[in-house]
């Protein structure tokens, strides 16, 4: 069975009709999906409209993208520090060797 995928914008514009007096049992069998998603999207998405979604989703995006960067970073300052341990013998601890 193909899994379905739901956008945000569907997502929000389901709990609002959940909020609006429907069931989650009604909305989870009418979607094709189980309660416990139902209660999963509105934990993640209760109450956020559509723009603060888009919002999140962003600022995921560019947590995720800063997190490589540092990783990267990370890498780098360890193959700098592997080298200067082979060249001199170790890390200077006062800046003078």
């Amino acid at each position: 069975m193909k899994k379905v995928r739901f956008t945000e914008t569907q997502i929000i514009s389901i709990l609002k009709h959940q909020e609006a007096g429907r069931s989650i049992k009604d909305q989870a069998r009418e979607h094709g999906v189980s309660e416990a998603t139902i209660y999963n999207w509105k934990a993640k998405y209760g109450g956020m409209e559509a723009s603060e979604v888009k919002r999140m989703k962003d600022l995921e995006e560019e947590n995720n993208k800063l997190k490589r960067i540092v990783a990267n970073l990370t890498l780098e300052i360890d193959a700098v520090k592997h080298v200067l341990e082979k060249k001199y013998g170790g890390l200077p601890t006062n800046g003078k060797q």
